[in-house]
């Protein structure tokens, strides 16, 4: 074979390279490209379906902003619809109220528009629909009805009653297509105060309530501003070492106040020279005494029935007839002294269905509350001789909401959830009463400045014996500013019908934190440690705290020493006139010095909350 043939084919063979070479170059090349364009494709799709679901959110939360704002114009509207002071011998409600309040509830919202002006987000919402019903009129004291009224001396009309039920829709929009449907409803109701006669109020109504406190005697109050009303069925006592500012009404049983001068205290009817205390309402000396609760018969009743109004224990035959545990057994007949239970019952179609008013636990126990899963629900995990119980209430779930309790013993899951009923058996709204007959040993929230009672929760913890709060119980929304210049003043959005009771008529409610450092402490509730000859205070059983900040209001039959280095204690103005408070929480007859003066009180109870995206 010649030089040139062996040439000749070494050439060809290298052509014949180069093409394999292309083809493999061109196949890898497309394969990137695939790769490419998924990863795109994907990562697009991701990108989308981020935005779609940011963007609802944000609609969703428009719509519920706007459905806050809306229901409070309305209230606002009903405040203002009746006259202060009015005649207290005829209905004060004109009979166009309910239409200019539903008016209203449109007023910057009647097409979409943001909801800050200073807003960072570019949603924007629409109230769609508002309706307000006619008032449905009760008096409380006298004879007759609203539109006839008999009022005397001796039986004086107290109070008008008004009850609006409302519906309100909201619709709210993101930067791009999505919206969201919010509706609720529920009843307003409105209390004119006649500011006549003896009035019945909870004990709710006071930012502080002291019954035991001797004029001269027992040290003196703690300087500082104090918010809400306050009472004693004693006389205060005032030192001069500090300032005194009492923003409300100031009450006492006693004829003088006493004015403690380093050590040398005497009575008096206004404050002597170099004392600094200042009445911007007033103080109103000797009053009537007011009642006070014999003990917690009718919280203990209110979670078989729902309505309580008891006088006596209830028996073990009533417990046996209307409590279960977790395995559906029935509360022992001869009684208990360990266990957690429901009133639950199956009707004829094999239902398992709530029946009562909440939780009775036997024995001592540890309580954690945290809000549950959802927007509605709330959890009660209970340590009781060893054994976890959890339950959780969701009035929500379903259409006439759920109740789980589940513990070593087994699961229940009940249909319907606690209900606060009249005495006549009308539902006045779901509630629960958690009534520990025995001693809280630990109550607190999930955690330190974390959430313990969700949006819409009406709660009441009542027991037999001490209750130790260990840790922060909080709202998930807090309905009065707890700092800056409108301190303990009404948050505008920040009425949910959240609500908390402590009460406990045979003990103390006992402070041992065992946060760590800054080991400050925050109960947002009304706290009653009070009873008839009772001796309950509040009081310090811990280390000493730093900061102990009380939302709400605090009743005691006696100061005790709650080692604090600052104390806060915030009135929680949904409470003036002590016709909004936690359910089944004890209350009173007062009947202020030359009359109390008129008041317009609203509260609202909302029944039903729908989110109606899902049939856009």
């Amino acid at each position: 074979m010649t030089n040139r043939s062996l040439l000749s084919r070494k050439r060809a063979r290298r052509q014949t390279q180069r093409g394999i070479a292309l083809v493999t170059t061109m196949l890898l090349l497309l394969l990137l490209t695939a790769m490419s364009l998924t990863m795109v494709l994907s990562v697009s799709s991701d990108m989308l379906l981020t935005g779609y679901y940011s963007n609802y959110r944000g609609s969703f939360y428009a719509a519920d902003s706007a459905l806050n704002v809306a229901r409070q114009q309305v209230i606002s509207s009903l405040n203002g619809s009746v006259p202060v002071p009015f005649n207290a011998n005829a209905s004060p409600l004109p009979g166009t109220a309910n239409a200019s309040a539903q008016s209203s509830g449109y007023s910057g919202y009647a097409s979409f528009a943001p909801i800050n002006s200073a807003y960072s987000w570019p949603e924007k919402a629409m109230i769609k629909t508002v309706t307000v019903g006619a008032a449905v009129c009760t008096i409380t004291g006298g004879t007759g009805t609203c539109a006839a009224p008999v009022s005397t001396a001796a039986n004086p009309v107290t109070s008008y009653n008004y009850s609006f039920p409302y519906t309100i829709t909201a619709v709210g929009q993101s930067s791009g297509t999505e919206i969201a449907t919010i509706s609720d409803s529920g009843t307003i109701t409105l209390v004119a105060n006649t500011g006549l006669g003896t009035v019945t109020t909870s004990f709710a109504g006071f930012g502080m309530f002291i019954d035991q406190y001797a004029l001269c005697g027992g040290g003196d109050l703690v300087p500082g501003t104090i918010t809400g009303p306050v009472w004693t069925n004693g006389s205060w006592n005032f030192g001069n070492s500090g300032s005194y500012t009492f923003t409300d009404s100031v009450s006492q049983v006693g004829a003088q106040s006493g004015y403690d001068a380093s050590g040398s205290c005497k009575g008096a009817t206004a404050p002597p020279s170099g004392f600094s205390v200042a009445f911007q309402k007033g103080i109103n000396l000797g009053v009537k005494a007011a009642a006070l609760p014999t003990d917690s018969f009718n919280q203990k009743q209110a979670v078989l029935d729902g309505v309580g109004n008891s006088s006596a224990n209830p028996s073990n035959t009533a417990m046996n007839a209307a409590l279960k545990d977790a395995s559906g057994k029935a509360y022992p007949a001869g009684g208990a002294s360990t266990g957690v239970y429901l009133p639950f019952t199956t009707n004829s179609s094999g239902k398992t269905v709530f029946s009562g008013g909440g939780i009775l636990v036997e024995g001592d126990a540890k309580v954690t509350l945290a809000p549950g899963g959802t927007s509605t629900s709330e959890v009660y995990t209970i340590v009781n001789n060893g054994v976890t119980t959890t339950i959780t209430i969701d009035p929500a779930a379903g259409s006439s909401g759920t109740t789980t309790i589940s513990s070593s013993l087994g699961t229940q899951t009940i249909t319907g959830v606690p209900q606060q009923l009249s005495s006549s058996g009308a539902s006045m709204g779901d509630a629960t009463m958690l009534y520990v007959d025995g001693n809280i040993t630990s109550l607190s929230g999930p955690g330190q400045g974390k959430a313990a009672i969700n949006d819409g929760v009406a709660l009441n913890v009542t027991a037999a014996s001490n209750v130790t709060v260990t840790g922060d119980i909080l709202y998930k929304t807090e309905p009065v500013y707890t700092s800056g210049t409108n301190l303990d003043q009404l948050v505008p959005t920040g009425n949910t019908g959240q609500v908390l009771g402590i009460f406990t008529a045979s003990g103390d409610v006992q402070l041992a934190n065992t946060q760590t450092s800054p080991n400050n402490l925050e109960i947002d509730a009304s706290i009653a440690t009070i009873s008839q000859g009772g001796s309950g205070g509040i009081v310090n059983t811990g280390s000493s705290i730093n900061t102990l900040t009380i939302v709400g209001g605090r009743i005691q039959n006696n100061i005790k020493n709650i080692n604090t280095t600052t104390r806060n204690v915030l009135f929680d103005r949904r409470f003036s006139g002590g016709n909004f408070a936690p359910p089944w929480f004890p209350s009173t007859n007062v009947a202020p010095a030359g009359g109390g003066a008129q008041s317009v009180v609203s509260t609202v109870q909302r029944n039903t909350w729908l989110n109606q995206t899902v049939n856009q």
